[in-house]
């Protein structure tokens, strides 16, 4: 073999070692980062606390509050993404400041707005539906005192309701919810990506 055709096989294979290391090398850190450390990707997208099985909400009939002569809904909650607060009528701070940010988050959602509806589910004598059906008049108030209601209830979480919102797919099922004390962006960004990837609704 000749010197100039020996140094071209050294060339080559050079380049060759080189490509392979471009190929392997990130593999191989990859690797020892996963499983030589104690580091691991972030396990969810979602900004809320995912309801893992998703519940499915009963079919029920529910009265609505704060509007004179409304027919009792006989399908609540179906048909288009709900955000839902549940409280016992009074609405104290922490309930308004809840509204507020399902208001601000509707609106946000500017042409989809329409896709999602806000829902107070009344546990207790609703003593500011008035004010609320005033002040808010794109606020749904429905009774959760009856048996329905009772029914409904005992399907979404019990913990801290009086700071949680919940978020109900168009098929009535229950699927995450929010600390209304946090960031409410994400929220936000949660609801754009489920309008963006849902076909219903």
């Amino acid at each position: 073999m000749t010197d100039a055709a020996a140094r071209l096989r050294a060339r080559n294979l050079r380049t060759l070692a080189l490509l392979a290391a471009l190929f392997l090398v990130p593999l191989v850190f990859a690797f020892l980062t996963y499983y030589g450390t104690g580091w691991r990707p972030a396990g969810r997208v979602n900004h809320g606390v995912l309801i893992t099985p998703a519940r499915p909400l009963p079919a029920l009939s529910l009265r609505q509050l704060g509007t004179p002569n409304a027919q009792p809904l006989t399908t609540p909650l179906r048909g288009r993404w709900s955000l839902v607060y549940i409280g016992d009528g009074s609405c104290n701070d922490a309930c308004r400041r809840s509204l507020f940010v399902t208001r601000q988050t509707r609106l946000a959602l500017n042409n989809d707005m329409t896709r999602v509806a806000r829902v107070y589910l009344v546990s207790g004598e609703c003593t500011a539906c008035s004010t609320l059906a005033r002040e808010d008049p794109g606020l749904e108030l429905l009774d959760a005192t009856g048996v329905d209601g009772a029914a409904l209830l005992r399907v979404f979480p019990e913990s801290a309701r009086e700071h949680e919102l919940f978020v109900v797919d168009p098929l009535g099922n229950l699927l995450m919810s929010y600390d209304a004390r946090g960031d409410p962006r994400g929220l936000l960004e949660d609801l754009k990506k489920l309008l963006r990837l849902s076909q219903i609704g």
